[in-house]
């Protein structure tokens, strides 16, 4: 019996130590899969983002009390800490700087551990082009010329390979349009001798990493780009869940929907996709977070804001429109003069004459339509102003920025906001000591009549931009805005204060190829109402009742008709070339050399002489 017992203790003794061998083994088994899952996982960007989540959660969240360092670790690891969170608050505000530091600690995490030289090709396929994607392309592209060109790269590349000229597509008939197409980005690709140091590649990757964790998606890096705006949301189809896929063949998916602003050319990069509409809504919903924007809701529909670096942001979500979209515009701060802007033939002639125009103080209007250059005309006109002066500036959102430009200079800017009234805001610029009052941009009536009163009483003179096609339009914009506002029930006298108002108009347009220009400079000049009416029917010996019904005539024609205001064109522009029209009015000019120093006085009586020909 003993026997049988101990040959059974035996058997299950071995059975067992088969059972744990196999377990053991099948353990190693699974452990080495899971090994290799997790490093499988690891060459993916989205792991790699969970990779520095995690290690930016350890490092703004550990408690420094709890390990054991000292005083000088702790100070050191407090400050690091500090700054980091510093930098990933602001960072989505537009700060290159913070961005930086943010994309270094990123760099710092990935290549401890998970992005070495020997694993980097398994996360893109930098050694085998024929797997990339045109976006991947375009990132590498893109970074190469930021090296050599810095934020200048893309025009380099748009300008180099002439992808901003027109394309006639399938899809769009005969209808011309700026778009660049993902075969020309894979063409471009193929041309360039890309060699990629670890170094780069490495960036490329921080950079794809950094952009959907904290950045704006595949406009991050094209927003920092020296261009004129950049806009996202705003073609192909809204319905993102219901695609067809012959519709997505065709490029009308609404995710593929980003576009850059560029020397005045709205082109279409056809070849750059938001992926899913939750990416599209987390960019509108990050990228205008500035300075406590406040909330956008479906009651708030959309928000106007600026963001660090100065561009003008306006974000809008359903219901108010058809999907999220957003809309960046830049205007360059650095280097902005009139020589510049003004290129073409004869461009010195009204390039002088927007000089004497502010030196005179001639309250004068800059129209055009959206994209033509206003804000950056009225910039480089500031320059020209006495510095004597003081100016103060009344915006939307604050767009012009013209300390930055001129720090020297007495300028302070004030804008609407949610508790304080634009109209509040300009009385309280008449307790400001201003002398010369500038408007970013005349767009609702409340703003065109807060206009007109700083123009009347607020100041020495008024600079300020407008949407008007002509100067027709203008007065009529004008005139309509004070009736809409109360301020005046009678059209003739409405338009009266307002041609009061005016001096010039200048007057700015944009071509179907982007090239921007001065279309007219105008001066608008009052039709006096004292003028006598004909008195010749006292005076005449027969036919008195027709010089009587002459008189009666010119009555009712003021009565009804009349014109309050006469325009004359001084410097037009025809076939390329600026050139000077009709005379100025002797009276301006006296008022005008009134303002200036008599340096300035005489310059201005040799430029009437040289172009005009005409003594004053």
């Amino acid at each position: 019996m003993w026997l049988n017992i101990g040959l059974i203790l035996l058997v299950l003794a071995g059975f067992i130590g088969m059972l744990l061998l196999y377990m053991q083994r099948q353990s190693k088994k699974t452990g080495k899969g899971s090994v290799q899952a997790k490093e499988s996982a690891a060459y993916q960007i989205d792991d790699l983002i969970g990779v520095v989540k995690e290690g930016i959660d350890e490092m703004t969240r550990t408690n420094l009390y709890e390990m054991g360092l000292s005083e000088e670790s702790f100070r050191r690891q407090r400050n690091q800490r500090n700054e980091l969170k510093k930098a990933l608050k602001s960072c989505t505000h537009g700060s290159i700087q913070d961005k930086m530091y943010v994309k270094d600690y990123i760099k710092d995490l990935l290549r401890e551990k998970h992005v070495t030289p020997k694993s980097v090709d398994r996360i893109m396929a930098f050694d085998n082009p024929q797997f990339l994607g045109f976006d991947e392309m375009f990132e590498i592209l893109l970074h190469v010329y930021k090296k050599s060109y810095g934020y200048d790269g893309l025009g380099y590349l748009i300008e180099k390979y002439s992808l901003d000229e027109l394309k006639y597509l399938i899809e769009d008939g005969q209808v011309g349009s700026y778009v660049i197409t993902g075969d020309e980005i894979r063409r471009i690709y193929n041309d360039t001798l890309v060699r990629l140091s670890y170094e780069d590649k490495l960036e490329i990757i921080t950079q794809r990493v950094y952009q959907s964790y904290k950045g704006f998606g595949v406009v991050d890096e094209l927003r920092d780009m020296n261009i004129d705006g950049i806009s996202g949301g705003v073609s192909g189809l809204t319905d993102f869940d219901n695609f067809q896929q012959s519709d997505i063949g065709r490029g009308v998916n609404g995710l593929e929907s980003v576009w850059i602003f560029y020397k005045g050319k709205s082109i279409h990069l056809s070849f750059l996709s938001f992926g899913s509409e939750k990416e599209l809504r987390r960019i509108c919903q990050n990228i205008y977070r500035y300075n406590k924007a406040g909330q956008l809701s479906e009651r708030d529909g959309y928000r106007v804001n600026e963001m660090k670096d100065g561009s003008r942001v306006v974000v809008v979500r359903p219901s108010f429109s058809e999907s999220w979209a957003f809309f960046v515009r830049k205007f360059h701060i650095k280097n902005v003069c009139l020589e510049e802007l003004i290129q073409d033939t004869g461009g010195e002639l009204p390039t002088a004459m927007l000089k004497y125009l502010v030196k005179g103080a001639r309250i004068t209007s800059i129209t055009g339509a959206q994209g033509c250059g206003k804000t950056t005309m009225l910039m480089a006109m500031v320059k020209h102003i006495y510095g004597t002066l003081t100016l103060r500036v009344q915006e939307m959102a604050f767009e012009l920025h013209l300390r930055k430009v001129y720090p020297m200079r007495n300028i302070l800017t004030f804008k609407e906001t949610s508790s304080i009234s634009g109209q509040a805001g300009l009385d309280l610029q008449k307790k400001t000591d201003g002398s010369v009052s500038i408007l970013g941009e005349v767009a609702t009536d409340e703003v065109a009549a807060w206009m007109l009163q700083m123009a009347q009483v607020a100041s020495l003179f008024t600079l300020f931009t407008h949407h008007g096609k002509t100067v027709n339009d203008l007065v009529l914009s004008l005139r309509n805005a004070l009736l809409k506002c109360d301020i005046f029930r009678d059209e003739k006298i409405a338009e009266e204060q307002v041609v009061s108002v005016l001096d010039f108009d200048v007057h700015l347009e944009r071509d179907v190829k982007g090239h921007r220009y001065i279309s007219r400079i105008t001066e608008i000049v009052q039709v006096p109402r004292d003028q006598p009416y004909p008195m010749a029917y006292k005076e005449a010996e027969e036919s008195s009742m027709t010089e009587f019904m002459d008189t009666m005539t010119e009555y009712f024609r003021r009565c009804t008709d009349r014109t309050t205001y006469e325009t004359r064109d001084i410097i037009v522009y025809e076939n390329g070339v600026y050139r000077v029209n009709e005379m100025i009015q002797l009276s301006t000019i006296k008022a005008m050399k009134l303002h200036m120093t008599q340096e300035d006085g005489q310059a201005f009586d040799g430029f009437i002489r040289q172009h005009w020909r005409q003594a004053v």
